[in-house]
């Protein structure tokens, strides 16, 4: 037999390697032997890495494009021209808009935005957003978090007589918009060594490039150069929400991000987003940013209109901040029920034999929301650790989908390939490795089915298929402290650079369900007791379970207690 056999049902759990050189010179430089195996793990080697100061930021003049937008932004300031700041719907797009918003106008510029509506103009810098931007008769559009796939809509706009400047973090098709300027790291050719910048990230550095452009012009001579730091809160928050993967670079943004909103020194509407949250920005964890605060941000482009987030971000003061995010709060919650709903719908239709004998899940309903369905695509996946698409409906017969992916599937390639199989099929897509959008005729759903099923078939291999959880190894009853939980709390997590998570045999003293679907439990491991939570699963459980969890801290009426968070369990 297998060393671990597993089923469907039981994912296979690996332990991450440690490489033992990396762990001692970490400990030996004063990390927690716990810290230093954990950082080992993720390729850290050297205490220098996990610094955060800035000087260590990739610098800007390596990024393709980057110096002519600087050359553009800065004439067209010099010109007093009016800018227009095509934005996105999503939480990095929200975020690159408002650091556009600041940092040009700290900058002198004129410059205002304009978001498109998902189902009356579709993602990105399309002709129909492009003739409405027209109407306010700016002088530059630039995109943030979009248009790197915008060919036609860049043509629009020159046949309008509009210069493009594209920032965009997308992977380019096969051609690229003939647009004045173009910023991605991914763009061919670029040099930059960051692949993984997030838009909000792209749009801080083009700010860099244009401060510097700026600087020599003299354009500084007789008054302060703008504090572009100040946006880092803001460049964090998009990062994070973003899920892009946190290499070094960017967990130096998020990282300096952090310390601005710990520090009391974040945007009034970020102080009041983590107000309703029930977050303490003084302990603004990378937790935080992502599932509390990202949401919220989130909330307004799928459920109304992203303007609503943007303004948030934009407000001066906490007291006109704090209304927008009770707004985006309320929001939030009405995208929790639906994303329920539809969740629990499509789970009742997919049967689990079925989806396990497969390499892919797709789901439609006419009723679904299409703001939604790539977070219900996202809980699909986790379940049956499947790569899935989730459709609703669109304008004119069409279907709106959004995918997400498991690790071994790059989902844009999977649809650039079906693509390539069948042209006439997909009407649209874009996207990257994790997620992706498209668009299709109603009446091509089950061609899809079959198209996406095929190609998957030809990417995925059977170990991609069986789910794989990683843990770090186990911690001593006495390290089940405080004192660790704060420090592994403190630190810049996310993706391919995840969260640690511990394995570790305990006894079940106690459990209850709070909240309908979550258990609170208290856990025994060598005679002593810890706290911890299962969200997602009311039991029952055995009096012995074999766990992997997260360290961390709960807070309760002003105590604060170390707390596990249990992510998989199974009888000891």
């Amino acid at each position: 037999m297998p060393e671990n056999p597993v089923t469907p049902e039981q994912p296979k759990v690996r332990q991450r390697e440690v490489p033992a050189g990396a762990a001692r010179a970490l400990a030996a430089a004063g990390l927690h032997p716990v810290l230093a195996r954990v950082y080992a793990a993720r390729g850290v080697a050297d205490a220098g890495d996990l610094e955060s100061s800035l000087q260590g930021l990739l610098p800007p003049g390596t990024m393709k494009g980057l110096a002519a937008a600087a050359v553009l932004l800065a004439d067209a300031i010099e010109a007093d021209a009016r800018l227009l700041i095509i934005a996105d719907y999503d939480a990095d797009g929200a975020t690159a808009c408002a650091v556009g918003m600041l940092g040009l106008q700290a900058m002198g510029a004129r410059v205002d935005f304009l978001v498109p509506d998902r189902q009356k103009h579709g993602y990105g810098l399309t002709p129909a957003i492009v003739q409405e931007a027209a109407l306010l008769e700016p002088d530059l559009l630039i995109t943030v978090d979009n248009g790197i796939a915008s060919v036609e809509g860049v043509a629009e706009a020159a046949s309008l007589g509009l210069p493009v400047l594209v920032t965009d973090h997308h992977l380019p098709g096969p051609a690229l918009p003939a647009a004045e300027a173009i910023v991605n790291p991914n763009q061919p050719g670029c040099g930059f060594a960051s692949k993984q910048l997030a838009g909000v990230g792209v749009m801080f550095y083009v700010l860099l490039g244009l401060r510097a452009e700026l600087r020599e012009r003299g354009a500084f001579a007789e008054r302060p150069e703008p504090r572009l730091v100040d946006l880092l809160d803001l460049v964090a928050l998009g990062t994070v929400a973003d899920v892009v993967p946190l290499d070094r670079n960017n967990r130096l943004l998020v990282g300096e991000g952090l310390k601005r909103i710990r520090a009391g020194r974040a945007r009034p509407g970020i102080a009041a987003l983590f107000q309703v949250s029930g977050r303490d920005p003084a302990r603004a964890t990378t937790r935080d940013l992502g599932f509390s605060i990202g949401p919220r941000l989130n909330a307004a482009g799928r459920l109304t209109d992203m303007r609503l987030g943007i303004h948030c971000l934009l407000a001066e003061r906490l007291e006109l901040g704090v209304p927008l995010a009770s707004e985006l709060d309320t929001l939030n919650r009405a995208r929790r029920e639906i994303e329920t709903d539809m969740r629990d719908q499509a789970m009742a239709r997919l049967g689990e034999a079925e989806v396990s004998a497969g390499c892919t899940v797709v789901a439609f309903d006419p009723d679904w929301h299409p703001g939604v369905v790539g977070i219900v695509a996202a809980r699909l996946r986790d379940r049956f650790h499947r790569p899935a698409v989730v459709f609703a409906p669109g304008e004119d017969g069409e279907l709106k989908g959004s995918g997400r992916s498991i690790d071994g599937l790059h989902l844009r390639d999977c649809l650039d390939l079906i693509a390539k199989r069948e042209p006439d099929l997909i009407l649209r897509f874009g996207g990257h490795a994790a997620a992706a959008g498209l668009s299709l005729r109603h009446s091509e759903l089950e061609r899809f089915e079959r198209a996406f099923e095929a190609a998957a078939t030809t990417l995925l291999s059977p170990e991609d298929l069986q789910e794989t959880l990683w843990a770090d190894g186990a911690l001593e009853a006495r390290e089940l402290e405080l004192s660790l939980a704060e420090a592994l709390d403190g630190g810049v997590w996310g993706k391919d650079f995840p969260e640690p998570v511990f394995e570790g045999e305990f006894s079940v003293l106690d459990s209850r369900i709070v909240g309908e679907r979550h258990l609170k439990l208290r856990l025994g491991m060598g005679g002593q007791a810890v706290e911890a939570i299962l969200f997602g699963d009311i039991g029952p459980l055995p009096r012995q379970i074999r766990a992997l969890y997260q360290l961390a801290v709960n807070e309760w009426k002003g105590e604060r207690k170390a707390q596990l968070t249990v992510k998989h369990w199974q009888p000891a």
